[in-house]
């Protein structure tokens, strides 16, 4: 009797910083999502695909729901509510705060789906005693008829079994949508410029986190070495100095530290050269917004 093959979508959804992309990266076992400490880190809907003997799960990771203010703002709402249209949706919540204003309009989102919701409380491995996260579930109880309730630790791994088991068995019956071995849909160099901007956030701290954004200029693949050249855009002058740093040094951080992961990423040696120009206004500007989407510029 032959086993009964799943596949389907699967949106996570929630508030910035609640880890959802610490989640699909423990998800699938390797990196496809940058993390940083900054609310709004990922931009753009990344799929990440898992497979299974019995079962192919395509998880699509979306931007923190929240109000959007600019033109860029507008564009993440947009991507979220693209992805919401799912066979399961993930709500990530961090199970270490109380619900929040930015939980009950991510909670209205997901109030209109159709598709089963599954409340997964983030972060357990921090709250102490226990019983806090009974409470955290009743508290979600009261908002939402969710299908299931699921304690997880994305960035230690807990609880991701009987997660992965609660989405399975909502799936619908049917074949593989990709081949075995697709992970992302995204561009090895779309992924490259995410990867500096990644360290870029994570050195910068909290003076250029929302005004950064990284494009891949040039990329040459030979056998052995892969060549980038890749500019970091910042909306003023003054973030331009915090990203070089005095002689240079801080550039020089950000490059060395992307081009380790880079190098992981890819499977080869990276020659990476950066620099920064200042874009002002950028966030708001539609045409470089464009220019940003590499689903609009695939073909460069």
């Amino acid at each position: 009797m032959r086993t009964r093959h799943v596949s389907g979508f699967v949106s996570i959804l929630g508030r910035p910083n609640a880890g959802k992309s610490t989640l699909l990266n423990a998800l699938l076992g390797t990196k496809v999502a940058i993390v940083a400490p900054r609310p709004q880190t990922t931009r753009n809907a990344i799929q990440g695909v898992l497979t299974r003997p019995n079962a192919q799960i395509v998880f699509v990771d979306t931007p923190g729901i929240h109000k959007s203010t600019t033109m860029l703002n507008k564009r993440m709402m947009d991507a979220v509510r693209a992805s919401a249209s799912a066979d399961v949706v993930l709500f990530l919540v961090d199970a270490t705060a109380r619900p929040s204003s930015e939980d009950t309009d991510a909670l209205s989102l997901i109030k209109k789906l159709e598709a089963p919701a599954i409340a997964v409380l983030n972060k357990v491995d921090l709250v102490s005693p226990k019983q806090k996260v009974l409470e955290c579930i009743t508290r979600y109880q009261g908002l939402h008829e969710f299908a299931a309730f699921v304690p997880i630790s994305a960035l230690k791994g807990d609880g991701l079994d009987l997660l992965l088991k609660e989405i399975i068995q909502r799936l619908p019956k049917g074949p593989a949508l990709y081949p075995k071995d697709y992970l992302t849909d995204q561009p090895e160099r779309f992924l490259a410029a995410e990867l500096i901007r990644e360290q870029a956030l994570r050195m910068t701290r909290e003076e250029v986190p929302h005004a950064v954004h990284v494009m891949v200029e040039k990329w040459e693949d030979t056998p052995k070495l892969i060549r980038i050249a890749a500019t970091i855009y910042v909306e003023r002058p003054g973030q331009k100095i915090i990203v070089v740093g005095a002689g240079g040094a801080m550039l020089k951080r950000i490059g060395s530290a992307a081009r380790v992961q880079i190098e992981a990423m890819a499977g080869k040696k990276v020659f990476l050269e950066t620099f920064v120009k200042v874009q002002p206004n950028w966030r708001e500007d539609p045409a470089f917004l464009q220019a940003t989407d590499w689903r609009q510029t695939s073909g460069r």
